[in-house]
């Protein structure tokens, strides 16, 4: 590691009702992965935030090469070399993918935009990056993985001396996650200053070489990584220690009835005969690598995507569900893996999405009872511990993960007897993560049915009954918990269909 790139000291700043930052430190140097944990709502993104501009700070001092500094607008931070990969998608989806690259520095031939330029050298990123998307194709045509990808492309397309990954593998699959880490490390040799915000404990071990660790919107203390270990941080994190043991058997009886049959279901070339059953009580868990239909198989079952032939059976009875509306008037509910973009209404107030799918049950007349909407509110915010200052709060001043419980409470609210969780932890703590698990153990535990779709080997071991594994579009493989392994769901996960 050089000499120190970036110094924050004694950053403070508050929001109505909250206090983010409460004189937060940051050291930064060059050739440095520094690694910035903590639990959701401890005010990660919020720092980075007033780093680059995007917060005014309310107190504290920012030194940039050897310089007292502050951005004004992200456009200010990134012309200085200070760049952020956010942890939410921000690109627009009308437009290609080179144009969102380089959305407000285009090329230009005379007044004209040159496209054909700009699709040149987002070609140029993709290569450096190891990944094979067309820059001519529109941004809300590619999966969220993909969607990262643009991100970090665009990112790295500034001449960045400090760039800054919010959780920048959350969508990535294994393959993408070791290319990232190649072009890191490439930047590392650089002697980039780079901070890395992530929950996965493994990658934070490969990838960074200190960690500061913050919890509450204070900064707690920093580690150099190879001298600490895995509970270290979690301990600092969250003043507690953890366990995750995987599930060792079902605990589902065998008599258990089934509450939801799916035969030959096909949706395009990502569902192709998928059939399979859930059971009441059970947590159906879904593996396969990114791009193996498992999201895709999941939305033609909630009607959100049009689905060709297929049967699907709810307690047993023949159903057509054409649309969301006719999956939740089936007692199904979807939790949705790009919450932002269809799980929650970002500038509407916790208790206006709390009760977003049961809003009907709360009007009298036209007007809707607030007091009876605030207290559901209040109910799953005190049972998921969602950390919110009160039921009137915007969900854009949450944090990620208190965002996800909120988009939960909305399903439990319309108490569906079928959930389908798609990467219900993606982006959380594993604080959080706990709590998550938690309720989805007690949900089945009173009789609710849940589909978990992840790309987390661990969280599948840990939660599923029973495991579906999937590879291009098809089902590979059913497992038993008591027999499924990280190896043999790999191999499932992997295996070509003749």
């Amino acid at each position: 590691m050089g000499e120190v790139i970036l110094t924050m000291k004694g950053i403070d700043k508050t929001f109505p009702g909250v206090h983010a930052l409460d004189h937060v430190d940051l050291e930064v140097r060059r050739g440095e992965v520094h690694a910035l944990m903590g639990e959701n709502g401890a005010g990660k993104s919020t720092l980075m935030k007033v780093l680059t501009g995007i917060y005014t700070k309310d107190a504290g001092t920012i030194t940039y090469e050897g310089r007292e500094v502050e951005f004004h607008s992200a456009r200010e931070a990134q012309d200085a070399g200070v760049v952020i990969v956010h942890q939410e998608l921000n690109m627009l989806g009308h437009l290609t993918v080179a144009q969102n690259i380089f959305i407000g520095r285009e090329f230009k031939k005379g007044i004209r935009i040159d496209d054909k330029k700009m699709n040149e050298e987002a070609k140029k990123l993709f290569d450096r990056l190891h990944i094979d998307i067309d820059p001519m194709e529109t941004m809300s045509n590619l999966t969220v993985g993909k969607q990262q990808m643009c991100e970090i492309a665009k990112a790295i397309s500034h001449e960045a001396k400090v760039i800054i990954f919010d959780e920048p593998s959350a969508a990535l699959t294994e393959a993408e996650i070791e290319e990232l880490f190649k072009i890191i490390r490439d930047l590392r040799k650089q002697q980039l200053g780079i901070v890395y915000i992530s929950h996965r404990m493994d990658e934070i071990k490969v990838i960074t070489d200190r960690v500061t660790v913050m919890r509450d919107g204070t900064y707690v203390g920093t580690l150099i990584t190879n001298e600490c270990t895995k509970n270290d941080i979690i301990n600092m994190m969250v003043g507690r220690v953890i366990y995750e043991e995987p599930k060792t058997h079902s605990m589902v009886p065998k008599d258990a009835p089934v509450v939801l049959k799916v035969e030959g279901l096909n949706a395009g070339k990502m569902v192709q005969n998928v059939s399979f059953e859930l059971r009441r009580g059970e947590i159906l868990g879904f593996s396969g690598l990114m791009g193996a239909g498992r999201t895709e198989t999941a939305r033609a079952i909630f009607g959100a995507d049009p689905k060709q032939s297929g049967t699907i059976y709810v307690n047993g009875e023949k159903v057509t569900i054409s649309n969301p509306e006719d999956a939740v008037k089936h007692g199904i509910g979807y939790l949705s893996e790009d919450r932002k973009r269809y799980g929650i209404v970002v500038q509407k107030t916790v208790a206006e999405n709390t009760t977003l799918a049961t809003l009907k049950e709360y009007l009298n007349g036209i007007f809707i009872n607030k007091r009876r909407e605030n207290q559901v509110t209040q109910k799953y915010i005190d049972s998921l511990a969602t950390k919110t200052p009160g039921t009137d709060q915007l969900v854009v001043n949450l944090s990620g993960g208190n965002q996800q419980k909120v988009v939960i409470a909305k399903w439990l609210t319309r108490n569906s007897d079928i959930l389908i969780f798609d990467e219900p932890t993606r982006g959380i703590d594993v604080g959080a993560k706990n709590e998550i698990y938690k309720l989805m153990n007690k949900l089945a535990s009173e009789g609710k049915s849940i589909i978990m779709i992840s790309s987390e080997m661990t969280e599948i071991l840990r939660m599923s009954d029973r495991i579906i594994v999937m590879c291009e579009g098809r089902i590979t493989g059913e497992l038993d918990i008591a027999e499924a392994t990280q190896e043999n769901i790999m191999n499932l996960a992997t295996r070509e269909i003749s």
